[in-house]
């Protein structure tokens, strides 16, 4: 009979032991979204290697993202300022590796924006090499999955030429739904031409169903270095252009404080909109910012019909800020020149 009790125990205590670590450690199909660190630019750029040593710094602000398991979900359900959503929906089905892979390419084109805007801004001679458009994800109603991969390069549609991902994407969001469409494009280094049609996207539109950003080369005489490894994606732009225009024009617009922010940098100083900025605030906030500048463009009316609680970057910002009691000041910007005003002030 103890021999019966002992058994029981010692199974009762192994299955214990296997749930514990099913929930430590086991990976689920859910990604948690926190706020990560807020880092001083000068870490990651180098502007004709020279070192920066003016008082106050820039920062962009990163959210950490990290595979859920069991635990960390019910961390997160209790934890504020903490977002869960599916795999599918945070990297479109892609693997680990893959979706490492696309925000690669958003980072590079966010760096190479920031310095051409940049170096725009400060008089300097440069250019922007537009080579087409990075494909990085394609989605599953598209005619085109399958025909396009990851990392392929879009060089034309019907046979018409871009400067930029938003002229195609406005060229092919005019044309008709159901109507046939080539488009031409660079997969192996070999020039390559396939068609589809046009669908209904998600977002109420008209288009191929393909995400994409833009392939670019800066040229330039002045030596702009970032050391990026392991952060990926476009909304540091804003920040980096900020950063690299202060040095470049010897102006002083930092005037010691600490500067956070987010946004992408788009190629006439635009600024655009973001996901989690009210992550980046607490980020921010946590680091000490006296000012955040953050996107404030109107929600887009074909996303309003599909999400009618929708809302602007800066209002999601404001609300985190309200609730966090911050005096950090949350400053709204649409281009790169609100900021540059703003600071000069």
């Amino acid at each position: 009979m103890k021999t019966i009790k002992k058994i029981k125990w010692w199974l009762i205590s192994l299955f214990v032991l296997v749930a514990l670590l099913v929930a430590l450690f086991f990976p689920l199909p859910y990604y948690i979204e926190m706020p990560g660190g807020a880092y001083d630019i000068r870490s990651v750029l180098k502007v004709n290697g020279k070192e920066d040593k003016k008082k106050g710094s820039y920062h962009f602000v990163a959210v950490s993202l990290s595979r859920a398991t069991l635990a960390q979900l019910i961390y997160a359900w209790l934890t504020p300022f903490t977002e869960i959503s599916s795999a599918e929906n945070t990297t479109g089905g892609y693997s680990d590796a893959d979706y490492l892979r696309i925000n690669h390419f958003y980072m590079e084109t966010s760096q190479n924006s920031a310095i051409y805007q940049a170096l725009t801004l400060a008089g300097k001679k440069v250019s922007l090499e537009y080579k087409g458009v990075y494909v990085l994800d394609v989605s599953k109603k598209s005619t085109f999955k399958g025909l396009l991969n990851l990392a392929d390069t879009v060089t034309g549609v019907n046979g018409k030429k871009f400067t930029s991902s938003a002229e195609l994407v406005n060229y092919v969001s005019h044309l008709k739904l159901g109507d046939k469409v080539t488009v031409q494009f660079i997969s192996n280094n070999k020039l390559k031409t396939e068609t589809g049609r046009i669908i209904k996207l998600k977002n109420g539109k008209n288009g191929i169903g393909i995400v994409l950003t833009d392939h670019t080369k800066v040229n330039s005489e002045d030596k702009i270095d970032f050391s990026t490894k392991g952060v990926g994606g476009p909304s540091a732009g804003l920040m980096f252009t900020l950063d690299i225009y202060d040095q470049i024009s010897k102006e002083d617009l930092r005037k010691g404080r600490v500067i956070a922010g987010t946004g992408t940098i788009g190629k006439n100083g635009e600024v655009g909109d973001i996901g989690g900025a009210g992550l980046k605030v607490v980020a921010a906030a946590d680091a000490g910012a006296d000012i955040f500048f953050v996107p404030n463009n109107p929600v887009d009316k074909a996303l309003k019909k599909v999400n009618p609680k929708a809302i602007t970057n800066y209002e999601e910002a404001k609300r985190v800020a309200k609730r966090l009691k911050t005096k950090m000041k949350i400053v709204p910007v649409t281009n790169v020149q609100d900021a540059l005003n703003y600071l000069r002030k």
